[in-house]
């Protein structure tokens, strides 16, 4: 029998550590999302990486440590001074969120043969001569774990990497917590209004080459909607030169954005866009915010988890990747059709409400957790 005290099944509280790469309150995204859900959820901390030396506190309520992160090369981030922390750590079960090759690296010299799990976020798309060297490790690493969580049933149908590891892989989407997130202050919502208008085409995330922005500036030319384009990132300097030399006067840049000032925008905002073009894009916590929030969304077929989150025809609209002008379909269909976005923006409450929310997540992921403990004799 296990004790519970406030939700919290006290058999993992203090046992379950979460390994990423990136973490608040240095780096914001989706991911940095789903890795406080979880330990908050489960009463564990978090290790990982920042740009200052070792250092420890509290974000939210979750408690983290973070190594001095050395260098990144090819989207990894590096920081041996991680693997003293985490052969300390008191853990029983590690939980890591790949791809991420030197957290590979990390379990295997300094997990100290403690169970794990491995959230599998995405295949290695874009470095393609660097996976190929990196393929051993990974599948050491992978042979190792005791559970591999897609996030998708459509992830890992399509996935070759998952194909391998079928027998040992559980689906978990991705999810979120409304509770955590702050309301629309009417004072802010006002002045964004003032400054932004209303009806916009909303994009949020991490500028990145993956995510398609070429294709949704190009699709926002000449038109009457606006975009607004929230976020930071590598690819922001190209993006606006594009912006300017394409004259796409209706795209804004807003930088990056308050989770106060999120709220406001999607409750201001006429659909959220996502054009992600590539399957490093694996599931889209926007794209569940966006459901959260009743707003319609427009997508594209890229084989992964956005085209779960995205019902299309009934959430939204899924089209063609790389595709400028099946976004600008898309777009102008929303536009012209209030009602249309609005009944979509329902079915899209309904969803989140369904499949989405972090509480179904983080249950879910309490029970792997003590399965795994269970069969590996770590619960006492």
């Amino acid at each position: 029998m296990r004790l519970s005290i406030g939700g919290l099944d006290l058999s993992l509280s203090n046992k379950v550590v979460q390994c990423y790469r990136t973490f608040f309150p240095e780096s914001h995204g989706g991911l940095e999302h789903v890795v406080l859900e979880l330990a908050r959820g489960t009463g564990g901390e978090v290790l990982t990486l920042a740009n200052t030396k070792t250092t420890e506190g509290v974000y939210d309520g979750v408690k983290f440590k973070a190594a001095r992160r050395w260098f990144s090369v090819a989207s990894c981030c590096v920081g041996p001074g991680l693997f003293r922390l985490l052969f300390r750590s008191s853990a029983r079960l590690l939980h890591f969120h790949f791809p991420w090759p030197f957290g590979d690296l990390l379990y295997l010299f300094a997990g100290r043969n403690r169970p794990l799990i491995v959230t599998y976020h995405s295949d290695i798309v874009r470095q393609k001569l660097l996976g190929a060297v990196y393929r051993p490790l990974l599948e050491r690493f992978l042979d190792r774990a005791d559970r591999i969580v897609a996030t998708s049933d459509n992830y890992l149908e399509t996935s070759p990497v998952l194909a391998k590891y079928r027998d040992k892989v559980e689906v978990i989407p991705l999810g979120i917590s409304e509770c955590f997130y702050p309301g629309s202050s009417s004072k802010l919502l006002i002045e964004l209004e003032r400054k932004f208008g209303k009806d916009f085409f909303l994009f949020i995330g991490v500028l990145r080459y993956y995510k398609g922005l070429d294709y949704l500036i190009r699709a926002a030319v000449g038109q009457q909607f606006k975009v607004l384009v929230a976020g930071q990132g590598p690819e922001f300097e190209r993006l606006l030169a594009l912006k300017d030399a394409l004259g796409a006067d209706n795209v804004e840049f807003v930088g990056y954005v308050s989770e106060c000032e999120k709220a406001c925008l999607m409750s201001l905002s006429r659909a959220v866009v996502f054009p992600s073009h590539l399957r490093s894009e694996a599931f889209g916590v926007t794209l569940v915010e966006g459901l959260m929030f009743g707003k319609p969304l427009i997508s594209c077929e890229i084989g992964t988890g956005t085209s779960y989150v995205n019902d299309n025809g009934n959430t939204g609209y899924v089209v063609q990747p790389r595709s400028s002008d099946a976004l600008q379909e898309a777009m102008i269909e929303l536009w012209g059709n209030a009602e249309l976005a609005k009944n979509m923006g329902c079915f899209a409450r309904q969803r989140y409400e369904k499949l989405f929310t972090g509480e179904r997540m983080v249950e879910s992921y309490r029970r792997l957790y003590s399965k795994v403990l269970d069969e590996s004799g770590a619960v006492s």
